[in-house]
């Protein structure tokens, strides 16, 4: 059973409520490959941002009403993303979204290389454009037959990228998002799961509920917020509304 979200605009509270729904329609789909688990969150983060810039603006993502993504024009590559923002016919800004819920080692620079090449391309071409860093705090880690080989904390070495990244100037470097948010987040733990179909359904007759992560991470610049979407979606809003 999905959690109730709160009436928008979203505080942090109602957004960790978006986050146990979005992982519940992932441990229901049971893969990581499935997008069930994006609706939730890209829906609600499209209509939050949309009741806060009223009727002149128009949000599109999965999960909201028309349910699609548009693309933006970049520098080099057109694309679809998360969440496009549109002011009349012109897109005025983007949204990209990431919710690691496993297997973050192996793939941790390459997401991070992926968010400056796709920031880049994006800004380069004119748009301001935003990035959404998920991650749980504590993950599996599978093997390709599904065996969970280890348990992965996301811990201060991890964050030192980003902690380098918040120091920069947007205005400066392009492959910098005009904002970025980090969000690490912690669900209850059972380190006696072997495998993937152990943890799906452990977590599925659960329905955790997701709360901020309690370890502490040093202090990021400007650039980046941590744990604060409050804050993150109303820099958002401000930039929209000043262009």
């Amino acid at each position: 059973m999905q959690e109730e979200i709160k009436t928008f605009p979203l505080d942090n509270s109602s957004f960790l409520g978006v986050l146990s729904n979005s992982f519940q329609e992932f441990i229901k789909s049971g893969t990581s490959r499935s997008t069930a688990k994006l609706k939730p969150l890209h829906g609600a983060i499209a209509q939050d941002l949309a009741e806060r810039l009223g009727a002149d603006y128009d949000v599109f993502s999965q999960g909201y009403k028309a349910g699609k993504e548009v693309k933006i024009k970049g520098r080099y590559i057109d694309k679809a993303v998360d969440i496009t923002v549109k002011k009349g016919d012109q897109v005025v800004a983007g949204l990209s979204i990431k919710f690691v819920m496993q297997n973050y080692s192996q793939n941790s620079n390459n997401y991070f290389e992926n968010m400056l090449g796709e920031t880049a391309n994006i800004r380069c071409g004119n748009c301001p454009y935003f990035q959404i860093f998920i991650i749980l705090d504590k993950l599996p880690y599978y093997q390709r037959s599904g065996i969970l080989s280890k348990w992965e904390s996301f811990t201060e070495h991890n964050v030192q990228k980003y902690i380098m990244l918040s120091h920069d100037n947007a205005d400066v470097y392009y492959h910098t998002p005009n904002k970025t948010l980090i969000y690490i987040v912690h669900i209850p733990e059972n380190d006696n799961l072997c495998n993937n179909r152990e943890y799906m359904d452990y977590y599925r007759s659960l329905n955790p509920s997701f709360t901020l992560t309690e370890h502490e991470y040093s202090h990021f610049g400007s650039s980046v917020i941590l744990n604060d979407y409050e804050l993150f979606i109303e820099k958002v809003y401000h930039t929209i509304k000043a262009l």
